[in-house]
């Protein structure tokens, strides 16, 4: 299956779903290659980008599954860098 580079983005703006998010993050931690997270406390949000090196549908999935979170939005941006394996 083809593998793809991308970065999810990740604005967290109710803290209650921080457990959750990083419960999602650790199930496909297998994937993912790094992440840095930056609490802008002065607004009262966290700022987090997620590198992932997965097929896509599994980069569209926890996608979604982060977006759903209460309070938390998520953008993907995908690479041109395909591999397969």
């Amino acid at each position: 299956m083809a593998s793809r580079v991308g970065v999810i983005s990740i604005i967290v703006e109710n803290t209650e779903s921080v457990e959750s998010l990083n419960a999602l993050l650790h199930s496909y931690g297998e994937h993912i290659i790094g992440r840095m997270g930056i609490p802008y406390r002065e607004k009262g949000i966290s700022l987090i980008s997620v590198a992932i090196d997965a097929p896509q549908d599994i980069i569209s999935t926890l996608g979604g599954k982060i977006g759903n979170l209460k309070g938390v939005s998520a953008k993907t941006v995908l690479s041109n860098v395909v591999t397969n394996e």
